[in-house]
C-alpha cells in the first residue's frame, strides 16, 4: 500500500469516537463508502484527512447485520454518502436526519441494485423531504429535469416569495448510470478508459485518480517522465475547465462578448491539447504504469502557452474592470467556511471560503512534489471570490507548465504494472473541480471487485444549496454558474 495512506480497522463502539478526534484535531472526512469482501458481510470504509504532510486514513468498519450508527449530524458531509449507501447497499445508518433516498427515490427491484446477489434491498418508502408552507403568498417553482440548451438532467425546487427564495431543493440523480458497477470484472489495467468517461470534462482527472489507484494495488512505480507528461495534461486540461468557467459566468451575467471570448480561448487550449495528445480531451492517453505512449512535446510550446496567456490575462482583466459583471458577482451565494467545512465542499469553492486545500501541494502525486504549486485564496466564499480563486488557479497553472517543460528529459514513460490479488488500492487528484479519489478491490482472480468514486461535484452540490436559501431569483443562475457544477460528475 501507498506510503501517503494509513489502513486501520475500526469497531461501530470506537467509530463516532474516532470522528471526533480528527475533528478536534483539525481533520476532515472525506467520503465514505460500502462493499462486500465476502458476498452477504457489508463493511463500511471512511476516508479520513488528519491534516496537510499527514497519511490519509481508510477505517474499516464492519457492520452489525448491515447497521451503523449515522456520522451526518457530527460530519454532514457524510450524510449523501450514507444514504447512497442506504439506497444501493441496504445498510441501515441508525439515527440519521435524513433517512429518505437519494440515488433511488422510492421501492426498487434487486434487479436495480448495485449489490451482490443474496442481500436483498431495503424497500425505502419515505418520499422527498419537503417542507410544509402554510403562507398562500409563498410560490412553488419546479424547474426540470429538463432544462434548455444543452444542460444536464436536474430538477431545482424553488420556494419563493415574490423575488426572495425562502428554500431551496435541488433534485438530483435522474440518470444514474451505475458507473462504479461497470467497472467491477474488468481486467485493472483496462479500466482507465472507462474512468476518463465518468465525466467529461474531467477525463484526466478522474482517469489520473484510477491510475494511480491501481498503481498502489499493485506497487508500481511509474516513470519520471510519465509523471511530468501527466501533471502537463492535467494542468492544461484545469486551464480550458476554468476558460469555459468564465465563459459560463459571464453568459450569466448577460456578456455575451466575453461568453463568446471565454468559449475562443477554452477552444484554443482544447486544439493545443489535442495536437500534443491526439485527442481534445486528452483521452486514452494515460494507464497504470504510466502512459500508453510517449507525446512529442514541441519545442515552441513555452512560447505558444506564452502567448495563450497574455490572451488570456487580457481577458481576465476585461472582465475585472467590467462593472455591470463585478456588481452581479459581489455578495452573491455566500458561502461561509464553517457551512464550505461541514458540509465538504472542494476545489476553487472552499478555497473561496478560506479553507487551505490542495492536493497536489497537501499529498503531491504525479510529479508535484518537484514544483511550487501555489493555492491561491479568498475569504468572502461569493460569486467574486470564486471567479478571483479560479483566475489566480489559471495563473497558477500557466507558471506550472513553465516550469515543468524545462525539466522534461527523455526516458521510459509506462512500467509493469502487475496487480496483486485480493489487494485493494487508493489515488487522487486536485481536478479543476478539487479532490477527486478513487478506491479500488481487486479479487483473487485479479480483476476489480469494487471502484468507489468521490467526484468533487457530489461535494460541492452537497454545500451549494445554502448558498440559494435566503437569496433571490434573480442571482440563482449567477449562483449556480460561480459554482461550475457538473451533474454527471455528482450522478455517477
Amino acid at each position: 500500500m501507498s506510503d501517503g495512506v494509513e489502513y486501520i480497522t475500526v469497531t461501530l463502539d470506537t467509530l463516532r469516537g474516532r470522528l471526533d478526534q480528527l475533528l478536534s484535531d483539525g481533520g476532515r472526512m472525506q467520503m465514505a463508502y460500502a462493499w462486500f469482501p465476502e458476498p452477504t458481510v457489508p463493511e463500511v470504509r471512511y476516508l479520513a484527512a488528519p491534516g496537510s504532510g499527514q497519511p490519509l486514513q481508510v477505517w474499516q468498519c464492519a457492520t452489525d447485520h448491515g447497521h451503523v450508527p449515522s456520522l451526518a449530524l457530527r460530519a454532514p458531509l457524510l450524510g449523501w454518502y450514507e444514504r447512497e449507501m442506504q439506497d444501493l447497499y441496504g445498510l441501515t445508518f441508525d439515527g440519521h436526519p435524513e433517512p429518505y433516498p437519494l440515488i433511488i427515490d422510492g421501492p426498487a427491484s434487486g434487479t436495480d441494485l448495485l449489490q451482490p446477489e443474496g442481500h436483498p434491498h431495503r424497500a425505502l418508502h419515505a418520499p422527498l423531504a419537503m417542507p410544509r408552507v402554510n403562507n398562500p403568498q409563498v410560490q412553488l417553482l419546479s424547474f426540470g429535469p429538463v432544462r434548455a440548451d444543452v444542460m444536464e438532467s436536474a430538477q431545482f425546487l424553488f420556494f419563493y416569495l415574490g423575488e426572495a427564495i425562502a428554500h431551496y431543493q435541488p433534485h438530483l440523480f435522474f440518470k444514474h448510470r451505475g458507473m462504479e458497477t461497470r467497472f467491477e470484472g474488468t481486467d485493472p489495467l483496462a479500466g482507465s478508459v472507462l474512468a476518463e468517461r465518468v465525466s467529461g470534462v474531467g477525463s484526466v482527472a478522474h482517469g489520473l485518480a484510477y491510475c494511480q489507484a491501481v498503481e498502489d494495488a499493485s506497487d508500481c512505480v511509474v516513470p519520471l517522465r510519465a509523471r511530468q507528461l501527466r501533471v502537463l495534461l492535467a494542468e492544461l486540461e484545469r486551464i480550458y475547465n476554468h476558460l469555459h468557467y468564465f465563459g459560463q459566468l459571464a453568459d450569466a451575467t448577460t456578456l455575451k462578448v466575453g461568453q463568446a471570448e471565454g468559449r475562443l480561448l477554452e477552444e484554443r487550449v482544447k486544439q493545443l491539447a489535442g495536437r500534443l495528445s491526439g485527442q481534445r480531451f486528452m483521452r486514452n492517453v494515460l494507464t497504470p504504469g504510466g502512459l500508453r505512449r510517449d507525446m512529442a512535446v514541441p519545442l515552441d510550446l513555452s512560447d505558444t502557452l506564452g502567448r495563450l496567456r497574455d490572451q488570456v490575462e487580457s481577458y481576465l482583466t476585461q472582465l475585472a474592470r467590467t462593472t455591470s459583471y463585478l456588481d452581479r458577482l459581489i455578495t452573491t451565494g455566500v458561502l461561509t467556511r464553517e457551512v464550505a467545512f461541514d458540509q465538504g465542499a472542494t476545489g476553487p469553492v472552499e478555497r473561496a471560503s478560506g479553507l487551505d486545500r490542495d492536493m497536489r501541494r497537501d499529498h503531491p502525486y504525479a510529479a508535484y512534489a518537484d514544483l511550487p504549486v501555489g493555492v491561491p485564496l479568498a475569504d468572502a466564499g461569493d460569486a467574486d471570490a470564486r471567479a478571483k480563486v479560479r483566475a489566480a488557479e489559471l495563473r497558477v497553472s500557466f507558471d506550472l507548465i513553465e516550469l515543468l517543460l524545462p525539466q522534461l528529459q527523455p526516458g521510459a514513460t509506462r512500467a509493469p504494472c502487475v496487480v496483486k490479488p485480493s489487494s485493494c488500492g487508493l489515488g487522487w487528484s486536485e481536478s479543476p473541480r478539487g479532490s477527486l479519489y478513487y478506491a479500488v478491490h481487486i479479487d483473487k482472480f485479479g480483476a476489480l471487485k469494487r471502484v468507489k468514486i468521490k467526484s468533487p461535484s457530489f461535494s460541492n452540490w452537497r454545500a451549494f444549496p445554502f448558498t440559494v436559501h435566503q437569496t433571490n431569483m434573480m442571482d440563482y443562475a449567477i449562483n449556480e454558474a460561480s459554482f461550475g457544477l457538473t451533474i454527471a460528475g455528482c450522478d455517477r
